[in-house]
């Protein structure tokens, strides 16, 4: 086992995959991930399974059987995806047991086209998380305005969420308010408040998109000093009478996710968001290839401070640089959505070409 994987869990970080596919699971890979580097979860998102399903042969046998039972479309993909994912939460189950309910979690999203749309939102999430059938799957549903009240509803329903799309300090305060509020209706309907739920901060798309605008010195620190704000407010509302509160009734924290935590700048280092974010009671998402290089030679330096750090200098000379974070934030978060969407529409019309073969 990577002693360096072993050292984040010591600190109290989870270490999630953020990749599935079915050979994956078909080869014993995630298994040996789980055993070899610590893996105790794993997030998808339309883009990951747009490739899984795109560059592999490994669905084809199985969507040949659907659509001779007549699927297609969205349904056709959310049978695929949930074979793969209750796989996979099978695996993680004994982490979440052993856990309590706190790690062991996969995660399914969806559709991206609903992501302004509130009511659908909520009934999609309903339903797949019906149709999955397993306590260790996440609906993932966009911190966007219009998912909000879906995430509220959500979790009045019991359904565990995965906030998504999220970006700033003020996105993660609207998300785990959404979060407390359908804790808060619970408890008031006398139902149980152990609703799970993790708010999923995207990183790296920050310096993505400063990429050449700034001095070197501020090279690659905007994603991390936005984290760090990030996890002073996480950490400020733990510490918050009304979390104090809630915890009276058996209620467990929304846990803070790193997303997008993989190196764009080819010349940094290649596991330097998950050296930069170590911290307690977080979770750290990352794809398979930054999982593996920090496995191999990766190391941990400080651990994340509650107070910020330097967030507040850096984010300070960059406003006086002319930088508009919540302008920023609010087009990263419109850009991620289309992204999703772009992959989603893509990974349609390769099922339909794949469904038309098998006619």
């Amino acid at each position: 086992m990577s002693k360096v994987t072993v050292l984040l869990h010591q600190i109290g970080q989870s270490l999630w995959l953020d990749n599935i596919t079915r050979g994956l699971m078909d080869s014993g890979t995630l298994q040996k991930y789980i055993d070899e580097l610590s893996i105790t979860g794993l997030t998808s998102n339309p883009t990951i399974f747009n490739n899984a399903i795109k560059n592999s042969n490994f669905y084809d046998k199985a969507i040949a059987q659907k659509v001779k039972e007549g699927k297609s479309g969205e349904a056709l993909f959310f049978e695929l995806a949930i074979e793969d994912l209750t796989r996979a939460a099978d695996l993680f189950r004994p982490i979440h047991e052993l856990t309590n309910g706190v790690d062991g979690w996969v995660s399914l999203e969806v559709s991206p086209k609903l992501a302004y749309d509130t009511q659908s939102t909520l009934k999609a999430a309903k339903q797949l998380y019906a149709q999955a059938g397993r306590p260790n799957l996440f609906i993932k549903i966009p911190g966007t305005r219009e998912g909000l009240p879906a995430i509220e509803e959500a979790i009045f329903a019991g359904v565990p969420v995965n906030v998504t799309l999220l970006f700033s300090p003020d996105h993660y305060r609207a998300a785990a308010a959404a979060y407390l509020r359908g804790i808060q209706r619970r408890i008031e309907a006398g139902l149980n408040p152990r609703v799970e739920s993790v708010a999923s901060v995207f990183v790296s798309r920050w310096d993505g998109a400063l990429a050449g605008k700034t001095p070197d010195e501020f090279r690659n620190r905007l994603g991390i000093a936005m984290a760090e704000r990030t996890y002073k407010v996480y950490r400020d509302l733990l510490n918050s009478d009304r979390w104090m509160r809630l915890s009276n009734y058996g209620v467990h924290p929304q846990r803070l996710l790193w997303a997008s935590t993989g190196t764009k700048d080819p010349q940094a280092s290649d596991y330097l968001y998950v050296r930069a974010l170590a911290s307690p009671n977080t979770v750290n998402t990352m794809p398979e290839t930054t999982l593996l290089k920090f496995g191999e030679h990766g190391e941990l330096g400080r651990i994340l401070s509650a107070g910020g750090g330097e967030s507040d200098e850096v984010i300070y000379q960059l406003r006086r640089m002319g930088i508009d974070m919540d302008a920023l934030a609010a087009q990263l978060q419109k850009e991620g959505a289309e992204s999703f969407v772009k992959s989603w529409e893509e990974m349609m019309d390769v099922l339909a070409k794949k469904a038309q073969t098998f006619k």
